[in-house]
C-alpha cells in the first residue's frame, strides 16, 4: 500500500523518459525491436534508442500516417515496431491507418503517444491529447495503457513489447510524482490497490493517481477511508477489482486527465452498470478543449485536483442512501 502526503518533496520524473530508458534496454536485449518517430525524437525520448541503434531507427518526418503504415509493414516481417509521437498525432491523425491496418490486421505494432493530458501545458490545445484514450479503446484488438509514473512507464513499455498485437501507451510531457517503486508488481489488465478503504473508491489513472492519493488523505482527516485504485490498463479492464470496489465501498469516483466522455471513467461505468451499480462521480475534462498555460495551473483551472476528487467523493457517498 502506498500513501503519499507531501506534494512538494516527493520525487518527480517523466513517464516519457521511463519509456525511453526501457526502450533502450529492450533494444539491447532483442534485435527485432524497431523504433519510428516523426521528427520528435528528443521530445518523445526515443533518442537513446536512436543513438545506440541507428540501423533500427527511422525518422519518418512529419508524416505520421506513413509512419503507422511503415510500422505495420515491419511488424509483418517479424519486427516489434514501436512508433512514437505526440498522442494527438499518433491517434487522431492516424486513426484510419490504426483501425484498418493495425487493428483489423491485428498487427504487432506498439503506439507510444506522448504529451497526453493538460500537463502538456504551454504547447496548448492542439498538442494536448485529451481524446486519444477514447479513440483507442473503441478499436478491436487494441490494448490501452496509462502508466502513472516513471517506473510504471518502464514496466508498461516492456509489457506491451511482450504482448502480441496492437498496443497504445499514453505518456506525459511533464515530470510527475513517483508513487510506485522499481520492484512493485505490474501486470497488464490488472489494476493496483494503492490504498485500502471501504467508504468510497477513488479510481484513477496516469497523473491523477497522485491526486487521488492526496484526496484520500484529505478524506481521512474527515473520518472517511477511501480506497485508491490505480487503473493503469483500461483495455482489457480489470473487472474483478472494480466490481469488488463497488461491492465493498458502495460509491466510486473516477479521475483522469482526459475527456470525461469515452475515457477511463466511461470504461469503469460500463463495468459497474452491468455488474454492481453504485453511485459514481467523474473527474476529468468536461467537454472542452485544453488551453495553453502552466500545466499545474491548468489542472487547477479544469478541476483535476485532490480537492476536486475529495468533493466528488463526498457527493458520491451522500448518494449511497
Amino acid at each position: 500500500m502506498v500513501v503519499v502526503t507531501d506534494r512538494i518533496s516527493i520525487e518527480k520524473k517523466k513517464t516519457r523518459q521511463g519509456f525511453g530508458h526501457e526502450l533502450l534496454e529492450l533494444g539491447r536485449e532483442k534485435d527485432n525491436i524497431v523504433v519510428l518517430t516523426g521528427d520528435v525524437k528528443g521530445s518523445v525520448n526515443v533518442s537513446y534508442f536512436a543513438d545506440e541503434f541507428p540501423d533500427r531507427f527511422i525518422n519518418c518526418g512529419i508524416a505520421e500516417q506513413n509512419m503507422c503504415n511503415i510500422a505495420s509493414g515491419l511488424s509483418l516481417v517479424g519486427k516489434v515496431a514501436f512508433f512514437a509521437t505526440y498522442g494527438c498525432f499518433a491517434t487522431a491523425r492516424c486513426l484510419d491507418m490504426i483501425r484498418t491496418t493495425v487493428c483489423y490486421g491485428n498487427l504487432n505494432v506498439k503506439i507510444a503517444g506522448s504529451h497526453g493530458g493538460l500537463l502538456t501545458g504551454p504547447d496548448g490545445a492542439s498538442h494536448q491529447a485529451l481524446e486519444e484514450l477514447g479513440l483507442m479503446r473503441v478499436l478491436p484488438n487494441m490494448t490501452v495503457v496509462i502508466p502513472c509514473d516513471y517506473w510504471e512507464a518502464r514496466k508498461a513499455t516492456r509489457a506491451v513489447s511482450e504482448k502480441p498485437g496492437p498496443c497504445f501507451l499514453r505518456l506525459g510531457r511533464a515530470s510527475v510524482p513517483v508513487v510506485t517503486s522499481e520492484d512493485a508488481p505490474f501486470e497488464l489488465g490488472r489494476g493496483t490497490l494503492m490504498r485500502r478503504g471501504n467508504d468510497v473508491a477513488l479510481i484513477a489513472c496516469g497523473s491523477m493517481v497522485y491526486e487521488a492519493l492526496l484526496a484520500a488523505e484529505i478524506l481521512a482527516g474527515e473520518g472517511v477511508e477511501a480506497r485508491v485504485i490505480n487503473l493503469h490498463t483500461i483495455k482489457p479492464i480489470d473487472k474483478d477489482i472494480l466490481v469488488r470496489a463497488a461491492s465493498e465501498c458502495g460509491a466510486i469516483v473516477t479521475a483522469e486527465e482526459h475527456q470525461i466522455y469515452c475515457g477511463m471513467g466511461s470504461a469503469v461505468a460500463e463495468v459497474i452498470v452491468r455488474h454492481q451499480p453504485v453511485p459514481m462521480e467523474f473527474i476529468g475534462v468536461n467537454d472542452r478543449f485544453g488551453e495553453s498555460g502552466d500545466g499545474q495551473e491548468l489542472l487547477t483551472k479544469f478541476g483535476l485536483r485532490d480537492i476536486n476528487i475529495a468533493e466528488a467523493a463526498r457527493k458520491a457517498i451522500k448518494r449511497k442512501g
